[in-house]
């Protein structure tokens, strides 16, 4: 059964939404905006990105896969993986890590090679609050503890906290202040900001993002994402609710699994078993066990 959308314009924060805006090779100029606008040491500005292979294999077959939301090169052949996370996962910082490793490990050359390597950004808009600092970016590069000079200018990661970005629209002064604005509050919208109508590619972002104007199965597939966003919120909301109300950690252990299990049930049809638990926290084998007590 499909949802009744009020909205005008799409939930980024979905899957679908994130992917349709971002990560669409009809419209990768957003994309490229985007990425000149937050990054700050680009030498020269992005013109042209290439999207690649979503699934990136290790170097052995029993190498664990990764899967990114976006991962792009650009025309100087430096690489962009580009990630939605929702929900707080323990290892986090870790699995960031464990990305930026493989277009590290796949600009390996055969033969005489002298080792050099294009830069690696990876940029994370996350749903949740890593730590309790007041800052809304983070940005991550390896440094040198004793001087305090940048060691290494290749890799970098740009962690974006949206829930503590909280200016009004009044106060936006950076092109990135508007880009976060529109994220945090573009269901709620119904025009483009006054001070950006000009702008031709946040233009496109608000074209490309109203919902009206997606094809009929466009409009199913972020139905069902959002209902399983929509779901995932409430669950996890009850949870947290019945945790505190009876005082048990081991009720909001609990309520937490539960909220997993709904979500990855709710994504059997339309992701992989592998996604699934990259969204959900889940391991595959519970996935499995899901799949095969659902059919």
């Amino acid at each position: 059964m499909c949802m009744i959308i009020k909205e005008k314009y799409i939930d980024p924060f979905t899957d679908f939404g994130f992917k349709w805006l971002f990560g669409n090779e009809k419209h990768k100029n957003i994309l490229i905006k985007f990425l000149n606008d937050l990054i700050d040491d680009l030498k020269v500005p992005i013109v042209d990105i290439k999207f690649r292979n979503l699934e990136k294999l290790g170097l052995q077959i029993t190498d664990r896969k990764a899967i990114f939301d976006i991962y792009c090169t650009d025309s100087n052949d430096d690489h962009f993986i580009v990630e939605l996370q929702r929900s707080k996962q323990k290892y986090f910082k870790d699995r960031s890590i464990y990305y930026t490793s493989f277009p590290i490990q796949e600009q390996a050359k055969r033969g005489d090679w002298d080792y050099r390597l294009n830069k690696v950004y990876f940029i994370a808009l996350l749903e949740f609050n890593m730590d309790s600092s007041p800052n809304y970016i983070k940005k991550v590069s390896l440094y040198d503890e004793y001087t305090q000079e940048k060691f290494y200018d290749k890799l970098t990661y740009y962690y974006i906290e949206t829930k503590k970005f909280k200016k009004r629209e009044s106060e936006l002064s950076t092109q990135l202040d508007y880009w976060l604005y529109i994220l945090n509050n573009l269901v709620d919208l119904t025009d483009i900001p006054q001070k950006v109508k000009d702008d031709e590619t946040i233009k496109d972002f608000f074209d490309v993002a109203e919902f009206l104007k997606l094809s009929k199965s466009e409009q199913f597939a972020y139905q069902q994402d959002l209902k399983a966003r929509l779901d995932y919120v409430n669950v996890l909301n009850y949870a947290k609710d019945v945790a505190r109300e009876e005082g048990l950690e081991q009720g909001r252990i609990e309520g937490i699994q539960k909220t997993k299990l709904k979500l990855a049930k709710s994504l059997l049809d339309i992701l992989d078993i592998t996604t699934i638990a990259l969204k959900t926290g889940l391991s595959e084998q519970e996935i499995k066990n899901l799949k095969r007590v659902t059919k």
